[in-house]
């Protein structure tokens, strides 16, 4: 328990009071959220605020005010996803990148993705690594559970290289149906075939992207869908490929994938381990490759946890829950029914 002398007593003013009271929230919904998660008392009188509690928390409370203001002075709105977002950022603040490229944040800054439709920021430590990596690196893995936003900030990356003019084409390519790829035998011509397993990369391409300009662009060419198995032989030069989904590759489909690679070119794989559909005994490309490839100059690796969910925070803790049973529990078959009854 701390004691009165050990607490920190800060005050901070923001010069504009219309952004202030969206800084607080409605009736200070974004104060609660930082009293909360960092143990702090937070009280708002106009523009000013009174931050009181451990010296530590109050910096980061400050840190995370500091980020969300300019975020409010460059025109964009926050919500509690992103007040969260904040305060994790504030916390890791101090600490070096997961990244033997970057260099230690001496400042806070949240990493962020910009399209003349929209902007993303990073939510989290792991989100901000991510779209650094993008930004530095030719080949990235993203790596984690669902929820994390690792297909989401991929495509919306891909969609600003596209509009940057910094690439001409925009691939993404996923395992359809699982990892089989049976694609004849579901009805429609290719497109109608492989388009129900893309459906999480177009949401997010009609996010960043007008409607009309991505329907021009798969029309076109530039924006293009193509099956794992519809790769092989192709060399991609000057384009954004992304591969989601990447745990239900094989090892083969995985070192095909790897080496299209051309000139100009930016790879993308994302995927969870936890989530393998491949069959029993068979090793996850995805697994495989990111052992291998680990200490390769030019391929930078993010991993995710279930503390980088920024779905419901249920999510988070159905994760937890599913990757601390014991795997054989998991595995294990239901027992036969016997009889009618129930």
């Amino acid at each position: 328990m701390s004691h009165a002398s050990d607490l920190a007593h800060v005050v901070v003013g923001f010069d504009d009071n219309r952004l202030a009271s969206e800084l607080f929230g409605q009736f200070d919904q974004n104060l609660a959220i930082l009293e909360k998660r960092l143990g702090i008392e937070a009280v708002a009188r106009g523009n000013q605020l009174t931050i009181r509690g451990r010296p530590e928390a109050c910096a980061q409370a400050r840190l995370a005010l500091d980020l969300l203001y300019l975020r409010l002075q460059q025109g964009h709105e926050i919500g509690p996803a992103d007040v969260e977002g904040a305060v994790r950022m504030a916390e890791t603040a101090d600490e070096q990148l997961t990244l033997p490229s970057l260099e230690p944040k001496g400042r806070l800054a949240m990493a962020q993705i910009s399209t003349r439709r929209r902007t993303v920021m990073a939510r989290n430590p792991a989100q901000d690594a991510y779209i650094r990596a993008m930004d530095r690196a030719e080949m990235v893995f993203g790596i984690g559970p669902a929820g994390t936003g690792k297909t989401y900030l991929a495509v919306a990356y891909a969609a600003a290289l596209i509009e940057r003019g910094d690439v001409s084409r925009l691939i993404l390519s996923r395992p359809a149906v699982e990892a089989g790829e049976r694609l004849g035998f579901l009805p429609g011509d290719m497109k109608e075939k492989v388009d129900p397993y893309l459906r999480p990369l177009y949401d997010a391409l009609y996010d960043m992207m007008p409607p009309d300009k991505v329907e021009r662009g798969l029309t076109s060419g530039m924006i293009e869908v193509a099956p794992l198995a519809f790769m092989r032989g192709r060399t991609l030069a000057n384009a954004v490929v992304i591969l989601d989904e990447a745990q239900n590759t094989t090892s083969m489909q995985m070192k095909m994938f790897l080496t299209r690679l051309g000139e100009g070119s930016r790879m993308i794989i994302t995927g969870d381990p936890t989530q393998v559909d491949l069959p029993a005994g068979q090793v996850s490309g995805l697994a495989e490759a990111a052992d291998l490839l680990r200490d390769v100059q030019g391929i930078v690796q993010i991993r995710f946890t279930d503390v980088d969910v920024v779905r419901h925070p249920l999510v988070g803790r159905i994760v937890r829950a599913y990757d601390s049973a014991p795997k054989t529990a998991q595995q294990l078959p239901r027992p036969p029914r016997h009889g009618s009854g129930p």
